[in-house]
């Protein structure tokens, strides 16, 4: 446990992002015994320019001219900071030594605004953690001189487009520079480890009180009452980056009797897919968070069919929990990510198993198994999360540093 600290945090993601954000679950738990300074990554020059019209970015230009304050308290030990200098949008330049140089002044001007914030809140000897923001994050460990730097890696970015063209460069030595590094998967854990001895598979969180149904309280929505048993769903963005059309396709189409339940928004090559073609699959289309646990309720398994790519061979998939949360059979696609999951979860390689297994899923599911998955779920909460993140520092900088 690493209490009374202080901790600055940079990543990829601002606080008033709209989707759910790890690093924002972390902050908060962090903050339980320790000051926290989350930094919002800064505006770029081309984000200001295009989404002009944006409220959020309306904000960050009234902040950027001294108009609103750029700190804002979150909650008790919990502050967030809006850079107010503006970086250049470099990621389209090709040549990798003009890129760094350019890079390197985009974390001069973001070192600056943190230096400004740390110094009004009075915070000292800080622990800087960093969510995946592997560009700027190459020189803040120097500008920036925290007692402890900590990189978070979480997603197989080097491999998005984005990130790809400097980032493969780039990430292997923000990890090597790390005095720890934390993942949420031994797939990336063991990548880190040819960069770094220091590096951690520390688990994932998830806030598993709001799927919680242990008094069957929670409703199933009016729009299964159209819908045959047995259900097989999913829940989140039908995007073909991630999901297997030709696999949902194949579960259909062998099992007639089955429903495939989709929840979620598509992209445009799901919206073409032959599924909707299907008698048997049903889009339900976008919900609200908080809906999403009465849909999960009303299915009789609960899928995660992922395509094997680099987006998702690495990737931790919150609802993996959110499903256990409920007590639901569960397939998913075997993964090096999924394997510690293989006790609780059915994991299918091919699209034969897959039928398979959600065959098997069906006959033996049971109260016991579900009070199983559910135990496992309560185990996968932020608290334990962190404290694994707080052990894995600890135990990285015990030779040089003494924690209370």
């Amino acid at each position: 446990m690493i209490k009374g600290k202080d901790i600055v945090i940079i990543g990829i993601q601002p606080w008033d992002i709209e989707i759910g954000s790890n690093c924002k679950n972390i902050a908060l738990e962090f903050a339980k015994e320790n000051r926290v300074l989350y930094v919002n990554p800064p505006m770029d020059r081309i984000t200001q320019i295009k989404q002009k019209k944006d409220e959020r970015i309306q904000k960050r230009i009234r902040i950027a001219k001294g108009q609103s304050p750029d700190i804002e308290k979150i909650c008790d030990n919990l502050w967030n900071v809006y850079p107010k200098n503006t970086i250049e949008s470099i990621n389209w330049i090709g040549s990798h030594s003009i890129f760094k140089m350019l890079n390197k002044r985009n974390a001069r001007l973001l070192s600056g605004d943190i230096k400004s914030a740390i110094t009004r809140l009075g915070f000292s000897d800080f622990i800087l953690f960093n969510d995946s923001s592997m560009f700027l994050g190459l020189h803040l460990k120097e500008m920036l001189q925290p007692k402890v730097y900590a990189y978070y890696m979480r997603d197989y970015l080097v491999k998005v487009p984005y990130w790809q063209k400097h980032g493969e460069k780039i990430e292997p030595k923000v990890v090597k520079m790390a005095d720890v590094l934390t993942t949420n998967s031994d797939f990336f854990a063991e990548f880190g480890l040819q960069h770094n001895p220091n590096s951690y598979m520390v688990g994932q969180g998830c806030d598993v009180s709001h799927f919680s149904d242990e008094d069957d309280c929670i409703e199933v929505p009016f729009e299964f009452k159209n819908i045959p048993s047995p259900v097989i769903g999913y829940v989140g963005s039908l995007t073909t980056l991630r999901l297997d059309i030709e696999l949902l396709e194949y579960i259909a189409n062998q099992r007639k009797n089955w429903s495939v339940v989709l929840v979620g928004p598509e992209d445009e090559d799901f919206k073409k897919s032959n599924l909707h073609k299907l008698p048997n699959v049903y889009f339900l289309g976008r919900k609200d968070g908080s809906e999403l646990p009465n849909y999960v309720k009303g299915f009789d398994v609960a899928m995660n069919p992922q395509l094997i790519n680099n987006l998702t061979i690495g990737n931790y998939p919150r609802k993996i929990d959110e499903y256990l949360a409920m007590g639901k059979p569960i397939i998913a696609t075997k993964t090096k990510a999924m394997e510690m999951f293989k006790d609780c979860v059915y994991l299918g390689s091919t699209k034969e198993e897959y039928v398979s297994l959600i065959e098997k899923a069906l006959a033996e599911n049971s109260k016991e198994l579900a009070e199983k998955r559910m135990n496992v779920a309560k185990g996968h909460t932020w608290t334990n999360n962190v404290g694994a993140i707080y052990n894995a520092i600890i135990k990285a900088t015990k030779h040089k540093i003494k924690w209370d």
